[in-house]
């Protein structure tokens, strides 16, 4: 499970161990968090994402589904080439953050 701009993603697919994460998060977009998928895919040593969504989802267009997703691999990419599914999964709520007055204590305390 790896974290992106709140969101947990689960790693569906790695082909020719496509996934790296220093180049994610290089590449990463916040545009990105609405789609439910994200493939990466390599080509001339470099990263590519693009957005997917699931075949239901009403803001989907034909091209943007799940299902076209090896259409876009033969059309788009590279022959062969090295490449990655990450599957959206829940937001990550933010932290509560403490009073003041705790936060000292804690503080005082590991000091």
């Amino acid at each position: 499970m790896i974290v992106l701009d709140k969101y947990e993603y689960e790693i569906v697919t790695d082909y020719r161990e496509a996934f790296d994460m220093e180049a994610v998060v290089a590449r990463y977009s916040e545009i990105l968090a609405k789609y439910d998928y994200i493939l990466g895919d390599w080509g001339y040593n470099q990263l590519r994402l693009k957005g997917f969504y699931e075949d239901k989802h009403p803001k989907s267009a034909f091209d943007t589904k799940i299902s076209t997703v090896q259409d876009y691999l033969y059309e788009y990419c590279n022959f062969g080439c090295a490449y990655f599914i990450l599957k959206r999964g829940k937001k990550i709520a933010p932290e509560k953050k403490q009073p003041k007055e705790v936060a000292e204590v804690e503080k005082n305390v590991l000091a």
